[in-house]
């Protein structure tokens, strides 16, 4: 998106800001001007408050879409990152992808993730994962190490949305590959309802790759329902992937600070360059 759509998309809002502030000032000579004048004034403070917390994130949101320079060609579709570190946590995760016609890639992909993580104070936690691939043309193996730190910079609540950086480093197995990312993680929750927005930007280097910059996005929407059970929908940005579809999520209590924490998702694609369609499990039991 360029920086005039965006001034002009800024201008409309302070514009419709401003018409309807003046609802407050309207006066009506009949006996039920007091009432309409409350009213209106109502209206104005839920006008306010809806603009200045729904626009901004979804200026955030749409602006990434539009503005990204999407040069990546890893897998874009993936876990959703939230800006938040629980102290004293530990956690085992698995994750997995599966994907099937892409062009240019192996059917019948598969990723898989499996992590031990643990919080390092209150503001900062640390994962280490093993990586492996499986495919049509490939059995299963490994195929890299990464570690990942993720720190929450505010407190959530205290701003307009939450924010988080991510960082990882990951090394090929067999490859003299390397890659670096750094993503910014926002949240905002109004009522029952939370967006997420992942931006990352990943560099590659090594001497069996050439050296690139890439990016990715992804975006989350998602329903608190019930702590058991909370739907999502999710879209994915990159190179070679654009992609939307529904999420399901959820949380199992099994004791005292005790978690089991589930998503299954399934993504479909939205132009010819994307994986036709993604299956995505996540499995992560918090203790």
């Amino acid at each position: 998106m360029a920086i005039r759509d965006l001034c002009i998309i800024t201008a409309l809002g302070n514009t419709a800001l401003k018409t309807v502030s003046k609802c407050s000032f309207i006066s009506i000579n009949s006996a039920f001007s007091p009432v309409f004048a409350l009213s209106c004034r109502r209206s104005s403070h839920y006008a306010k408050v809806s603009i200045k917390y729904f626009l901004p994130p979804l200026w955030l949101i749409i602006g990434l879409i539009q503005a990204s320079p999407v040069v990546a060609d890893g897998a874009v579709i993936d876990k959703i990152y939230h800006p938040y570190v629980d102290a004293l946590e530990q956690e085992v995760e698995y994750r997995m992808l599966f994907q099937d016609d892409q062009p240019g890639l192996s059917d019948d992909l598969q990723l898989h993730r499996l992590s031990y993580g643990h919080s390092i104070g209150a503001r900062w936690f640390g994962e280490i994962y093993l990586v492996g691939v499986k495919s049509d043309d490939e059995s299963f193996e490994v195929t890299a190490y990464e570690l990942e730190a993720k720190w929450q910079l505010t407190e959530q609540g205290e701003f307009w949305a939450d924010w988080g950086l991510l960082f990882e480093i990951e090394e090929e197995t067999d490859l003299d590959i390397w890659e670096f990312s750094t993503g910014l993680l926002v949240e905002k929750e109004w009522g029952q309802w939370s967006s997420t927005a992942n931006f990352i930007v990943t560099q590659e280097w090594g001497k069996d790759i050439e050296d690139e910059l890439e990016t990715a996005l992804g975006v989350q929407l998602r329903y608190r329902y019930s702590r058991q059970l909370e739907p999502a929908v999710e879209i994915y940005k990159g190179e070679d992937t654009f992609a939307l579809g529904p999420v399901l999520m959820g949380d199992i209590n099994t004791g005292i600070r005790r978690n089991l924490h589930w998503e299954t998702g399934f993504i479909f694609a939205l132009d010819d360059k994307s994986p036709n369609q993604t299956v995505r499990l996540l499995l992560e039991y918090e203790f």
